[in-house]
């Protein structure tokens, strides 16, 4: 028998990578004579670059870079195993969690650090990026990103503007002589489900601004500050952002990556597998093994598992999911293509008892699917 074991994390409970050492160890210990190939996943957010390093058996590159307030932090961005695509998660160096909650502005907050590692991955010789978009702190339209690059963004007086998303209300015009020629050599690809546009009441500021510490005044003038960007990309570079999907992931910056990156915007979770080969493993598989941590109405629109049942489909493989908390009918599994969905949780507990035995538990539900299992052997 071969499993393929392929889940996402449970965000805040234990990685994909973690989660699929507990299923191993629940099936081998049932069958030992299984083969289980793992394959940790993620959808373009938390996780992306680790799973995917993983995966393809590639490197971890650490540098020092400016955080969304320019403190100095280690950052790391990964090569894949093809020893020529270089995965970026913008959470990395520009993410909310490298803050205090105190410390979240968006006003303030810049993407600088992200231009770094892109910077440091030309400089290393590479020319193919997958940029992951989740989990970002900042609202600046990736304009940090851009200025770690060689451009300028001046206000009407010529000066440069300050960092931060509330500077692009005095945008006056954006220079990108200065643009880092080998931009031109390379492709990038964001890995994103945001569909949001730029500017708006689906904009943004407006849906992801208040997660960043945005109060509704400061809501207002983010998204003012963004549409003057906007205007402003239309001028120099002959397209308008403002309501392009998509545009509006990260704070701005899929704007920033379409218009002057000429980025192509795809689902993380079809980047993912795509970037693993993971056809080419599931192949010959008798039964593959998802999950994440809740199975609910998000999981039919395109996330970990949804994507792993597309890919299972044409070779007719089944395939299962674990969960902490299970929402989903019979007929909305069947939507996806997914034969069965099981909560890893034993008894009633609370929700922190429940994190913390995630692993345990992950083992031992698949010790009892595997038993079910060895009836027709």
């Amino acid at each position: 028998m071969k499993i393929v074991i392929a889940p996402d994390s449970f965000k805040g409970s234990i990685s994909a990578r973690d989660l699929c050492a507990s299923i191993r160890k629940g099936i081998l210990n049932v069958d030992p004579d299984v083969e289980v190939i793992e394959l940790p996943l993620a959808d373009g957010g938390e996780g992306t670059l680790e799973n995917m390093v993983y995966s393809t058996d590639g490197k971890v590159c650490e540098l020092e870079v400016r955080d969304p307030l320019e403190r100095p932090i280690r950052a790391s961005y990964g090569v894949l195993g093809d020893g020529r695509t270089v995965i970026i998660e913008m959470a990395q160096a520009s993410g909310l969690p490298l803050l205090k909650e105190h410390e979240r502005n968006p006003l303030i907050a810049t993407s600088f650090g992200t231009g770094e590692l892109i910077r440091h991955a030309l400089d290393s010789g590479y020319r193919r990026f997958i940029i992951g978009l989740g989990g970002s702190a900042t609202n600046d339209g990736g304009t940090g990103m851009l200025t770690a690059l060689g451009a300028k963004f001046l206000n009407q007086n010529g000066a440069l503007l300050p960092s931060g998303g509330a500077a692009l209300e005095e945008l006056a015009s954006i220079d990108v002589s200065g643009m880092d020629p080998r931009l031109k050599e390379s492709s990038f690809t964001i890995a994103s489900d945001v569909t949001n546009p730029l500017c708006g009441p689906d904009g943004a500021s407006a849906i992801f601004g208040p997660q960043k510490g945005a109060t509704p005044d400061m809501v207002q003038r983010l998204d003012m500050a963004l549409n003057r960007f906007g205007e402003i990309i239309l001028n120099v570079k002959g397209v308008d952002m403002r309501q392009v999907p998509g545009s509006g992931a990260a704070g701005g910056m899929g704007a920033a990556l379409m218009a002057f990156l000429q980025a192509e915007c795809k689902p993380g979770i079809e980047i993912v597998t795509e970037a693993i080969h993971f056809e080419k493993h599931i192949q010959n598989a008798d039964l593959i093994i998802t999950g994440e941590g809740k199975l609910d109405l998000q999981t039919l629109s395109g996330k970990v598992i949804a994507g792993v049942c597309r890919k299972a489909k044409p070779y007719g493989i089944p395939t299962i999911a674990l969960c902490g908390g299970m929402e989903l009918s019979s007929e909305q599994m069947d939507q996806i293509g997914l034969k069965a969905g099981f909560s890893i949780v034993p008894k009633p507990c609370h929700l922190d008892e429940a994190m913390q035995n995630t692993a345990v538990w992950a083992q031992e539900r698949v010790e009892q699917i595997m038993r079910l299992l060895q009836i027709n052997k």
